[in-house]
């Protein structure tokens, strides 16, 4: 390379990354305001301008719509923020991972191990010395989702399995999962079944501050570790080989990442139920828009996730008016043509 040519690469180079930025400053922004019409919006009849004055100076509200604002809405809106981060986060972690456009958090088997706890939980629900009663469901959630993926990532090192054999591992396990809630449901008296399926909608009627602040714990404790290893996973998008060659340790790369995945995936669907396609669609937006580069890619994917989330939140509220609809159920609807238009718009590029 002539000395000529690189000032003219590294002007192009400061481009592309000043795009970039920019493009990750404006998912920000949109996800900001998704985050206020989701808070502006709800059965309460609560005008604009009173959220907004409740939002900086609360006393001006009465006590009801201060009741309104700070325990409903705003833990539900942030709520749905969070756990689109998180989802989108991890989807785009395990995308990378596993080789696989199609993976999501949900492919170790996670959504249906945490399905089976709750629905234990529903069912058979015994009191925890010094664990509160709303506490019961979201931890047995989460450890059984915790414990899917130990177990299946103890199978994949005992057997010093690839990628591929992870996938196949997380979907037995899966459908292991699905079969003993089944089992439950069939068990269960009718209304604990109703509880069961509701919960497995996915839904944010539930939050409260401390939900909330526990998923943000995991999503904030996560994210610099992965912004830690971009570059690594950067270099394992060209392939395993490719990344082994530069000096990545793949196996431990791919155990550290996996591990990362399963506790932000858990946290997310211990507090509001299955969620899906969020974590499988945000990832493959950030991707079209940012690249391949992991240093953007990663902080994109969450916040996309968070933006989807945020407008599935909105949209359960007002697709039907008086009624909350599961937010489960608009991300999967939604979720469902916006991935063929994706495939469709990789497949021309292709």
């Amino acid at each position: 390379m002539s000395a000529a040519a690189e000032p003219a690469l590294a002007a192009r180079y400061a481009r592309i990354v000043g795009r970039r930025a920019l493009l990750l400053a404006a998912l920000a922004a949109a996800a900001a305001l998704a985050l206020l019409a989701d808070v502006a919006t709800g059965a309460a009849g609560l005008p604009f301008d009173r959220v907004l004055t409740g939002l900086f100076t609360p006393d001006a509200l009465t006590r009801i719509e201060r009741v309104v604002l700070w325990d409903i809405r705003l833990p539900a809106a942030t709520m749905a923020l969070a756990v689109g981060a998180a989802l989108g986060l991890a989807g785009a972690e395990m995308q990378t991972v596993l080789a696989n456009p199609l993976a999501s958090p949900f492919t170790l088997g996670i959504a249906h191990a945490a399905t089976l706890g709750a629905s234990l939980a529903i069912v058979w629900g015994v009191a925890v010395p010094g664990l509160r009663g709303e506490w019961l469901l979201p931890v047995a959630a989460f450890v059984f989702a915790m414990a899917a993926t130990l177990m299946v990532q103890g199978l994949a090192m005992r057997q010093g399995a690839g990628a591929q054999t992870v996938v196949l591992f997380g979907v037995a396990l899966g459908f292991a999962a699905s079969a003993l809630v089944w089992l439950v449901q069939y068990l269960a008296s009718a209304d604990a079944v109703q509880q069961i399926v509701f919960w497995s909608m996915g839904s944010l009627a539930r939050a409260t501050w401390a939900h909330v602040g526990l998923v943000a714990a995991v999503l904030a404790a996560c994210l610099p570790l992965s912004l830690r290893r971009a570059w690594a996973m950067t270099a394992l998008r060209a392939g395993e080989d490719h990344a082994r060659a530069i000096g990545i340790g793949v196996e431990g790369l791919r155990l550290a990442t996996l591990t990362r995945v399963s506790v932000l995936a858990a946290a997310a669907v211990a507090f509001v139920g299955t969620i899906g396609f969020v974590g499988l669609v945000a990832p493959h937006v950030a991707r079209m828009l940012l690249g391949e580069d992991h240093r953007f890619l990663l902080p994109g994917a969450a916040l996309a996730g968070g933006l989807m989330l945020s407008l599935a939140s909105l949209a359960s509220k007002t697709l039907a008016p008086g009624t909350l609809l599961p937010v489960g159920i608009v991300t999967a609807i939604v979720g469902i043509p916006m991935f063929l238009a994706l495939l469709l718009v990789q497949g021309r590029r292709g």
